[in-house]
């Protein structure tokens, strides 16, 4: 770990990044929408309801993972009312996939990055010869076609905030440990690979012993890549912690709280005291020794159940106890201190993906955000009803406007 993270971004050579074009089709309530943007703020400004968080979902999807909201594939599809006469009438889902094109400029490299869903079939199950359609995301990279979606951490990274985030501390662990599996993400981008892995994984153990089936050399071989894939979990998460809290420690923000994270994990503090080796093993002997909580239905404890926690520093006080103003500026501090760390560490800033941001914060701290985006020269693309509250970033951010499922400047 680099103890010597003090340094000065405006003397700091970096990349500008970001999405330069952006084009929707059949994607939530948009049946065709092309965005020429800027390397700079963006502020999508719109009545609720009207869709701008759709395309801020849309740009999330140039990364790995499911985006912002988490979605399935099959939700997102565009949706259109019925044209029927009955007032309360159902909506129609269009029958062809959605798709997202972009144009992404990191330095002097401009990439094509494309997504969308494909139909393909299975069998239903072994005595079915019947064929079962499913859908899959698929990625093509300068129009060639990728096998994982890892590979687009290499040219873009995204962190989002949305108001569903603002109870993140107050809410069950999983919001909070994705929330930092994607800050990891931007530094190790086999992090997601890893998790998928693993998420797999733990559903095939999990099903065979519901199922009964105790073969112990499948199980056995199970829990041995658990273990494995686990502990490499637990790593990464360890060291993005680690690294933003020294960053942290050594370039406090001067208007948002000062934060500490810290880990509650299980296998996260097998490694404080052992090497991986050593802890593959241990949590290889856990795993095996719970497989008759999989049975009453008790937890079993590991990377999946653990806790990402944070604490307002000056006051020593756990997020949770806090205010919701200051959960919210918590947030925004972490926020800011990964989009340092990451221009410090990588040479490109991320994508800031801010949804009705400037909720809860008082004036003095949205016009502290508003300056430290400008400062830190990222593009950030920013929601609001209200457009006026952002006009300190006049001269220097894209105003666009949603209106009629299309967007006008």
């Amino acid at each position: 770990m680099d103890s010597n993270l003090a340094y000065s971004l405006d003397q700091f050579t970096k990349e500008k990044s970001g999405v330069t074009r952006l084009t929707l089709t059949d994607f939530r309530n948009y049946q065709f929408l092309r965005i020429n943007a800027e390397l700079c703020p963006i502020v999508i400004s719109g009545e609720n309801g009207s869709g701008k968080t759709n395309i801020l979902e849309a740009v999330s999807f140039l990364t790995p993972g499911r985006g912002l909201r988490g979605a399935r594939l099959a939700d997102i599809k565009r949706i259109v009312s019925q044209c029927i006469h009955d007032e309360y009438g159902p909506t129609a889902i269009t029958p062809v996939n959605w798709a997202i094109a972009a144009e992404v400029c990191k330095g002097e490299e401009l990439i094509n990055i494309g997504t969308a869903v494909e139909q393909s079939a299975r069998e239903a199950g072994e005595a079915d010869d019947e064929l079962r359609s499913f859908e899959r995301r698929i990625v093509k990279i300068d129009g060639n076609k990728v096998s994982s979606q890892t590979e687009l951490g290499k040219y873009i990274s995204a962190i989002w905030l949305t108001p569903q985030m603002d109870r993140l501390f107050r809410g069950g662990s999983q919001p909070r440990r994705n929330f930092l599996d994607r800050l990891v993400y931007a530094f190790d981008t086999e992090h997601a690979k890893r998790t998928a892995t693993f998420d797999h994984l733990y559903k095939e153990w999990y099903r065979l012993l519901k199922e009964g089936k105790q073969d112990n050399f499948w199980l056995s071989s199970l829990e041995e890549n658990m273990a494995a894939t686990g502990v490499a979990i637990a790593a990464a998460r360890r060291e993005q912690t680690a690294r933003l809290n020294t960053f942290i420690e050594h370039e406090p923000d001067d208007v948002f709280p000062s934060v500490r994270l810290e880990l509650d994990g299980t296998v996260e503090k097998m490694l404080d005291s052992m090497p991986a080796v050593e802890a593959e093993d241990k949590y290889r002997q856990i795993l095996c020794k719970q497989r008759r909580n999989v049975l009453y239905n008790d937890n079993v404890d590991g990377v999946n159940r653990t806790d990402f926690k944070v604490y307002y520093r000056k006051k020593g006080m756990p997020a949770d106890l806090c205010s919701t103003g200051e959960q919210k500026s918590l947030l925004i501090s972490i926020i800011l201190a990964q989009s340092k760390c990451q221009t410090l560490h990588k040479g490109f800033a991320p994508i800031l993906l801010l949804d009705e941001v400037v909720a809860h914060l008082d004036d003095l701290k949205r016009e502290a955000l508003l300056e430290k985006i400008k400062e830190l020269e990222v593009q950030a693309w920013i929601t609001t009803t209200n457009p006026e509250l952002f006009l300190s970033l006049k001269e220097d951010a894209l105003f666009l406007r949603v209106e009629n499922n299309t967007v006008v400047s």
